[in-house]
């Protein structure tokens, strides 16, 4: 069927690749469109709040970042099936929350969930920067950390800082490549910024020590999709 002008694809139904716990994993969950910004603190806090209740064991949110219409977040599970139970826990607790905050009833997240999983330490500092400065690839404003993120809570920016009184949303990372693996290629700098497709690096993203600071720069970065239904979700 012929996609609708503006729209965009849903993620294709295949065969989901085998997951180990060694490997993180970058999710994006999309937002119905008729649910208006992610970003509002109201809303915002609703899916913040989801991810530390996750019950699942052997999942883990470690980081995330709430865009106007959807949310990338970087997880550890333990296998494929681990990591479709996590996200469908924090999909189905986020869509109650955020229906509960604004008063709404309905269908929040889009179609299926998209993943990646991230091999080497130079992928999951992509990833890393991706996540956690996807603010300035929407909004060119943003200047800093991103308060939507869990960027306050990162302890891997060259210039350090205090991380707030609150308690992290998220998990501490277990997977050596997250904890410590990425920072072979240099620690981040609160100034760098994915690189836009086909765009060039800012000036702060071309000094930084890593080459490459967008998770997307290259499709051949990265292996294949790991995408799993949420269907029926709230």
């Amino acid at each position: 069927r012929k996609r609708a002008p503006g729209r965009r694809p849903s993620v294709a139904h295949r065969a989901r690749p085998e997951l180990d716990e060694h490997h993180p994993v970058l999710v994006t969950l999309r937002a119905r469109p008729q649910l208006g910004s992610l970003r509002t603190p109201r809303a915002y806090h609703a899916i913040a709040r989801s991810f530390r209740r996750c019950p699942e064991k052997r999942f883990r949110v470690v980081h995330f970042s709430v865009q106007t219409d959807h949310v990338h977040m970087l997880v550890e599970a333990g296998d494929k099936h681990t990591l479709a139970r996590g996200l469908r826990s924090v999909a189905i607790r986020s869509a109650l929350a955020l229906n509960r905050t604004l008063a709404r009833r309905g269908t929040v997240w889009g179609d299926r969930y998209h993943a990646r999983a991230l091999h080497t330490p130079r992928m999951v500092r992509n990833a890393l920067v991706y996540v956690l400065a996807n603010a300035r690839k929407h909004l060119r404003a943003v200047a800093g950390l991103d308060p939507c993120s869990s960027a306050a809570w990162f302890d891997g920016f060259r210039d350090a800082r205090p991380a707030p009184a609150r308690p992290s949303p998220t998990r501490e990372a277990r997977t050596w490549l997250l904890r410590v693996g990425w920072r072979r290629h240099g620690l981040l700098s609160v100034d760098e910024a994915p690189r836009p497709r086909g765009g060039r690096r800012n000036r702060q993203a071309r000094a930084a020590p890593s080459p490459r600071s967008d998770i997307m720069a290259s499709s051949a970065a990265l292996p294949a999709d790991l995408p799993t239904s949420l269907e029926p979700i709230l």
